[in-house]
């Protein structure tokens, strides 16, 4: 099976060796997104919630570029480097994702990239 990189400028460019996304048939794997405004690259200032609208936002992105849109999102995965901000990540992707809700997984991590506070990748079926 071939795959597909995807990519967008609405969303941030990848900051290392990896695609933004990659579509394998109809399954569209998405890299982790952190908290990057994707006109400067640079982090956004703010809170968690802040943060966490812009990686849903940058999401969205890579999401349309691929033909899609997050309510096709199967699985979600949240990492946060202070589990205390579970309850504020929750509410934002409320925001974004109605039921039924995608499966995932949230984990708290020691640090993330750029020193931002949230990053989430995701898998997205088409079709």
């Amino acid at each position: 099976m071939s795959s597909t990189v995807i990519t967008t400028t609405d969303a941030p460019a990848a900051i290392g060796p990896y695609s933004q996304a990659v579509r394998a048939g109809d399954t569209v794997y998405f890299s982790g997104q952190i908290p990057l405004d994707p006109a400067t690259g640079a982090l956004v200032e703010g809170d968690i919630t802040v943060q966490t609208r812009r990686v849903f936002d940058n999401l969205v992105a890579v999401a349309q570029a691929a033909g899609g849109s997050l309510s096709q999102v199967v699985r979600v995965g949240i990492y946060v480097t202070d589990l205390a901000n579970f309850a504020a990540v929750n509410a934002v992707m409320a925001e974004y994702f109605q039921p039924p809700y995608p499966a995932r997984s949230t984990i708290e991590v020691s640090a993330l990239p750029k020193a931002a506070q949230v990053e989430v990748d995701a898998v997205m079926a088409l079709g």
